[in-house]
């Protein structure tokens, strides 16, 4: 059986094999999305296909709303050709249970996939006239960290966002050029109100798109291809709204496992493909059943009752305390260091790391003992409860197939807020030391080694992407192992460097830590596994 409309027309198929499929009429649903889009989405991997899609379905369901979601691929239109369109845009949600059972359902909330490259005219003009629908209340993102970026780590703009300053909002290469330029027409279509609600893990993520889209606006009006009033439009809290959210659900790669266990049921076509910006995708998501999002409640056009599919919608503040409290406290910290000591100690799933006494130990310490001392309550969500539930249930889950390898993408650019904001919150608190720290000071001496591109047993080990990678590589590229005397200040650039750590980490009183235990490492094969040991008891 394929995946698709025709096929999903078969539902005794589908129930006697263990799905859960759809209750609302799809036809109905493709119609009144078409008519009167709600709610577009740019980023269509697997965290948008494997929760806030379901999110949606649920409503739909429900009775709640008779409108899906309009996907966007805004890089790669290999994921509209390959993984969307072949199956109509339905997805099978896999969750995968701590007790080893698989939850199966279809998932056709999707009304519409789109390629947001502004050369294809058939679908950048579709979007155009989306974006101009009095209808539509939100366009939502789960485009990682760097697809917010304007500049590189020394504060220079991108080459790409100077060509999109200079050309206007005609032919916009970079993807927040290309929702400037959405919302421009948006804009020239009689100011009509939108809420951009970026759902990725960054700190302030709302607060950085909003300054992202208005620096290439104000660009615009100076090159005279916009007048001013379109950054005052921006600026209209009634007229267009950046809501802060904290979004938190593990989606790993989907897994050999799972595609052969589809294939066993008779669903064909459950091949796992490799785009070209090298994410891993299938026409099915594996994932945790967990999962969190809370929105900051500014919706100048209205919203879809989220609330009612598990969504907490509260206020700025409290979306702030519980980032927070997840992003610099209780998950991604200590995700981070199960990634860099995961990869140089030779392991390829988080779940067996967190069966090493010395990992297990050192992200218990990272959480309970220095993360949880400054972390604030955000009343909404429990953080005793929540790093609990972490470290005793979803990190250990031998079926979430994650891998440290796929943690490690983008370092450079989780480090600032993963261990930089508790490091800060530290150094400023009134009766906490940033220089007592160790647990945090270790892992960010497991990436300087890890940067060496050499494992624990002094073997070469692949290191996974990011886009300082080679200015990051530089620093230790004379450092050996047996060697630690030859190190020098290898370290002293980059552990000064703010725009990595979010501060002077020698001003912290940690720098010179760092580089104790960096040295400490380069004993010699083993030398990583032996000052874990030494440390974490």
């Amino acid at each position: 059986m394929k995946l698709n409309r025709d096929g999903l027309r078969h539902r005794e198929f589908w129930e006697q094999a263990g799905f859960e499929i759809p209750g609302f009429d799809m036809e109905k649903m493709l119609s009144a999305t078409y008519e009167a889009p709600v709610w577009v989405h740019f980023g269509a991997g697997n965290i948008f296909r494997g929760f806030v899609t379901a999110l949606q379905q649920k409503l739909l369901e429900g009775g709640r709303t008779d409108k899906g979601i309009i996907a966007v691929s805004p890089n790669d239109s290999t994921i509209i050709d390959q993984v969307y369109r072949p199956s109509d845009n339905l997805t099978i949600l896999v969750h995968l249970l701590a007790d080893g059972s698989l939850e199966r359902k279809v998932i056709a909330s999707v009304a519409e996939s789109l390629s947001g490259n502004a050369g294809a005219s058939e679908d950048w003009n579709r979007l155009l006239q989306i974006f101009s629908a009095p209808s539509l209340q939100m366009v939502s993102l789960t485009v990682t960290e760097k697809g917010y970026a304007l500049t590189d780590m020394a504060g220079e703009l991108l080459p790409v966002v100077i060509e999109d300053m200079k050309r206007g909002p005609e032919k916009p290469e970079s993807l927040m050029a290309k929702l400037a330029a959405l919302l421009y027409s948006r804009y020239m279509s009689g100011k009509l109100p939108i809420a951009l609600v970026s759902m990725d893990n960054c700190s302030h993520n709302g607060d950085m798109l909003r300054k992202s889209i208005k620096t290439l606006a104000g660009s615009w009006i100076e090159n005279g291809f916009v007048e001013k009033e379109y950054l005052e439009y921006i600026d209209d809290s009634e007229k267009v709204a950046f809501p802060c959210t904290m979004i938190d659900k593990i989606t790993p790669r989907p897994s050999e496992a799972v595609a052969k266990n589809l294939q066993d049921l008779g669903i064909e076509e459950m091949k796992i493909i490799c785009t070209s910006k090298n994410s891993y995708m299938s026409q099915f998501v594996n994932a945790e059943r967990p999962q969190y999002l809370v929105v900051e409640d500014s919706f100048p056009n209205g919203r879809p009752p989220l609330e009612e599919a598990g969504v907490y919608f509260t206020d700025k503040a409290t979306v702030d305390k519980v980032e927070k409290m997840k992003v610099t406290t209780c998950l991604n910290p200590l995700h981070t260091a199960l990634a860099i000591f995961g990869c140089l100690l030779g392991y390829t799933l988080i779940a067996d790391e967190m069966k090493d006494e010395h990992l297990r130990k050192l992200v218990e310490k990272i959480g309970y003992d220095e993360g949880m001392p400054v972390v604030v309550n955000p009343g909404i969500i429990s953080p005793q409860e929540f790093i609990d539930e972490v470290l005793t249930q979803r990190l250990p889950n031998p079926f979430i197939p994650d891998s440290p390898q796929r943690i490690a993408c983008d370092t450079s650019q989780k480090i600032p807020v993963r261990f930089g904001e508790t490091i800060k919150t530290y150094h400023g608190h009134p009766t906490l030391e940033a220089s007592g720290l160790t647990f945090i000071p270790l892992a960010i001496a497991g990436w300087c080694r890890y940067l060496m591109g050499i494992d624990d047993m002094g073997n070469d080990m692949e290191l996974s992407p990011d886009p300082m990678l080679k200015e990051l590589r530089a620093y230790v590229g004379n450092v050996r192992l047996c060697d630690p005397e030859a190190t020098g200040d290898c370290l002293k650039p980059l552990l000064s460097n703010s725009r990595i750590f979010g501060m002077d980490l020698y001003q912290a009183g940690l720098g010179d830590k760092i580089e104790g235990f960096f040295v400490e490492m380069l004993a010699g094969p083993g030398a990583v596994r032996k000052v874990l040991e030494k440390y974490v008891k």
